[in-house]
């Protein structure tokens, strides 16, 4: 069987994270067998559902990497096959016309019965020559008798009597589909034989299992993963922080992280925490999903992206800079910056756990002269520093090998003769150079700017404390 897995969201809001999660389950176990993932919009609440939305799932689904397979379908176009087979199962005695009043199930639902079980539609085995001329619903005619049982490929065996589903509307009284029915169908015209999803859809398998045996079609696989928690124990939600997609894209977390991380929330492959998408593809299997819950920690997060970005191809960090600076609004930076950031990415990316750390140390290299000091920083560059640098300058103006160990090797001598720790003179000119302490080491950015434009730093520098007043 080729496998074909899907991803329907609703365009409401944003991507959440917990369904960018569960796109990713069905996107690598689709890789993972050479199957196709499809993209299906679920558009049918036309009150909520916006085109800003949509726009906002497939920016999301693009930025984390989820690339679908054909044209994303709109299950709202889709309107009228929908219809089509719901006049099917009333031919064909799966489905039958309930007139019923909204006042009639309200009344029946507040009766002792009503509270604890499955509606019973009056016109369910009703002689239709009785029906009234009134709108109706087209109701789904599910057994009494007996039970039903699925397989989960996460949950196990799951059952249910009969007797606790309700005759499910499939057409409302105005005519339209219902999700159900909608989902049930569109599944099916796609294919789809993998339906892998949040465990709060457990109950509906059931319900959707009705449609399918009604209709002769064969039940897809299902696979009910776990929702994602807070550190709280709670369901993800805005009190935890950021819950969109698109908000760790503007946080600065590299797309290849976020995989990594979303693929460890409920899934497991042994003791591998740090993993590339390529090994997630070869690893990824249904048996390792959890059933408990999944907690959400920016922390491990944090770690995961750190580990990639120091260990990403240069080519992924490059890209994952220039979505960050777009998801920021910004002009993109020149080719001449981004050059200068590409030779100097060794040195810029050790310790950034997120890509605005790697901006924020590329200022030495980006930055225009002269460089004032950060206002934390004022004190390292006073004029009992300007006559450091006034002494210092001379040796490196003659250093014949500007290398890291080299120029190391000078600031420690110049640093014993004048009775200093190797900080006391390091520390400061990194200010000097950068206007910031928080930077790359100063010999990695000696090296980087080069003998001239470190001595024209120095320079500005001795200039600007010379007359402080």
């Amino acid at each position: 069987m080729s496998v074909v897995t899907r991803f329907a969201p609703s365009p409401t809001g944003y991507l959440h994270i917990g369904g960018a999660r569960t796109a990713l389950f069905n996107w690598l176990y689709a890789r993972a067998n050479g199957g196709k993932f499809l993209l299906r919009i679920e558009d049918t609440d036309r009150e909520r559902s916006t085109d800003a939305a949509t726009q906002a799932i497939f920016e999301g689904m693009k930025w984390l990497g989820l690339d679908w397979d054909g044209d994303a379908y709109s299950q709202f176009e889709r309107r009228d096959r929908h219809v089509e087979v719901a006049n099917e199962m009333l031919a064909n005695g799966h489905a039958y016309k309930c007139y019923s009043t909204k006042e009639e199930i309200e009344a029946f639902r507040a009766t002792p019965e009503g509270k604890h079980g499955a509606f019973q539609s009056p016109w369910r085995d009703a002689d239709p020559a009785t029906a009234p001329d009134a709108p109706y619903a087209v109701r789904l005619k599910a057994p009494r008798e007996g039970g039903l049982t699925i397989h989960d490929e996460v949950q196990g065996k799951v059952s249910w009597k009969n007797t606790e589903f309700d005759d499910m509307i499939l057409l409302r009284s105005d005519g339209n589909p219902t999700y159900m029915l909608a989902v049930v169908v569109d599944d099916h015209d796609m294919g789809v034989t993998h339906i892998i999803r949040g465990d709060d859809h457990l109950i509906n398998a059931g319900r959707q299992s009705l449609i399918y045996t009604a209709m002769g079609w064969a039940v897809p696989v299902f696979a009910h993963i776990p929702l994602i928690f807070g550190d709280d124990g709670k369901k993800l939600s805005k009190r935890h922080g950021a819950t969109g997609a698109e908000e760790y894209r503007a946080m600065g977390y590299l797309a290849e992280a976020m995989r990594n991380y979303l693929a460890r929330l409920g899934w497991s492959h042994g003791d591998d925490e740090l993993f590339s998408t390529e090994q997630a593809i070869e690893w990824f299997n249904l048996s390792g999903i959890n059933k408990a819950p999944a907690r959400f920690d920016f922390k491990k997060l944090d770690n995961v992206s750190k580990h990639h970005i120091e260990n990403a191809p240069a080519e992924v960090v490059l890209k994952g800079l220039t979505d960050y600076i777009a998801s920021q609004g910004q002009e993109p930076l020149s080719a001449s910056d981004m050059a200068k950031i590409e030779a100097s990415l060794p040195i810029l990316r050790e310790r950034s756990k997120k890509l605005p750390e790697i901006l924020d140390k590329a200022r030495f290299l980006l930055g225009a002269r002269p460089f004032a000091p950060d206002e934390n920083d004022k004190k390292f560059v006073d004029t009992v520093f300007n006559g450091i640098l006034k002494r210092l300058t001379p040796l490196l103006a003659e250093v014949k090998s500007w290398t890291k160990e080299d120029l190391e090797a000078l600031f420690r001598n110049f640093a014993e003769a004048e009775g200093l720790g190797l900080g006391k003179v390091a520390q400061p000119m990194k200010v000097v150079l950068s206007g910031t302490t928080k930077s790359p080491s100063t010999f990695d950015m000696m090296v980087a700017i080069g003998r001239d434009e470190t001595l024209a730093r120095i320079e500005d520098t001795i200039a600007s404390t010379a007359n402080p007043d």
